[in-house]
């Protein structure tokens, strides 16, 4: 029985295990053309017989770019981004690129160093969550030399592409539903609020569209830490505790929404007449919820998509100008929690 040898394999090995020449064995694995597919068949079967993989950084010192995409994002552990980062996915097939992925916790020394070493490698592109960076954040991404898709936000100035949703435009729209079902005395309870630019900018619009209509948010209610169930419980008690005659309570995200609900189904309050609830990001996993909470989707999967379009479609033509804006338009589901207006169209999940 022959032992698995040590050395690294070479194209030579693929060569005499195809019986094709190295140059013949080079063109199937960069997934280049004039090669039959007899021919193709054999070297790929040669190469994972072998258990070939391919030297990426011999390559790419001739190109000076390897074929990954860097992806940089706050978290996994919010159920916001693995739907970003499905989309990413699929986005690049075919494409020959592949995504590599940091996190920075929504800290921008974390996010300097994911930039860092990740632009080390010399990637054929990036996409980052968010439009503000440290300033040396920035002057890495704009001295990058590959396209850079910023991600989940179009209220800023973008160093290139940038691929994303208004959250200034969806805190007023969710403020004109909540006003227009008759909602007069409302709170807020957000999570990360001085890190997550995002959500910053959502209060913004909807604190200044409640000001359009002479109505101000009556109270507020803030968690430093991530966004999960029972700190929406705690934080729904804790707002009601100190005012009662709240009549409206929006949520910085989904997830503290579901504890909300689930802490004021507990306690018999009539939802949505008593009070209304709303949150955002449009999460499925909440779908199985007694009531379903009133959100707004936020486009995830889609933004994946096209950001990772926008990279694929520059690396296999340079010549393409750059600088693509792509906002998308998110949609506010009632659900169960958010009274309807007469006339109103149904909810699409109902």
């Amino acid at each position: 029985m022959s032992k698995t040898p040590k050395r690294p394999l070479t194209l030579r090995d693929v060569s005499e295990a195809s019986g094709v020449s190295e140059m013949t064995v080079s063109r199937v694995l960069r997934g280049l053309g004039d090669v039959s597919e007899a021919t193709r068949a054999r070297v790929q079967e040669a190469a994972s017989r072998l258990g070939y993989v391919p030297n990426r950084i011999a390559g790419a010192l001739a190109s000076n770019r390897v074929n990954l995409v860097a992806v940089v994002i706050p978290s996994l552990g919010n159920m916001v981004f693995p739907e970003v980062l499905s989309g990413i996915s699929e986005g690049l097939e075919g494409s020959g690129l592949q995504p590599v992925v940091g996190f920075t916790d929504y800290l921008p020394e974390r996010e300097e160093k994911a930039l860092f070493e990740m632009l080390s490698w010399r990637p054929s592109g990036v996409i980052v969550a968010g439009l503000e960076h440290s300033e040396a954040s920035r002057a890495m991404l704009a001295r990058a030399g590959v396209p850079v898709v910023e991600i989940m936000d179009v209220d800023g100035e973008a160093i290139d592409a940038v691929v994303g949703i208004s959250h200034v435009r969806a805190g007023r729209e969710m403020a004109d539903a909540i006003l227009a079902a008759g909602y007069r005395r409302i709170g807020f309870l957000g999570t990360k609020m001085p890190l997550d630019y995002r959500a910053r900018k959502r209060l913004e619009g909807f604190r200044a569209r409640l000001a359009e209509a002479g109505v101000g948010i009556e109270d507020q209610e803030f968690y430093e830490g991530g966004s999960a169930l029972l700190k929406g419980r705690e934080m729904t008690q804790a707002i009601l505790a100190r005012s009662p005659d709240l009549d409206f309570l929006y949520y910085s995200n989904d997830m503290i929404g579901a504890g909300g609900l689930l802490w004021l189904l507990g306690k018999g309050v009539a939802i949505p007449d008593r009070v209304g609830l709303a949150g955002f990001n449009r999460i499925e996993l909440l779908d199985g919820l007694p009531r379903r909470l009133a959100t707004m989707d936020a486009c995830r999967r889609e933004i994946g998509l096209r950001a990772a379009a926008i990279v694929a479609a520059r690396r296999a033509d340079p010549s393409l100008p750059g600088a693509e804006r792509v906002e998308l338009t998110p949609t506010i589901e009632p659900g169960d929690t958010l009274r309807r207006r007469p006339g109103a169209a149904p909810d699409p999940r109902a």
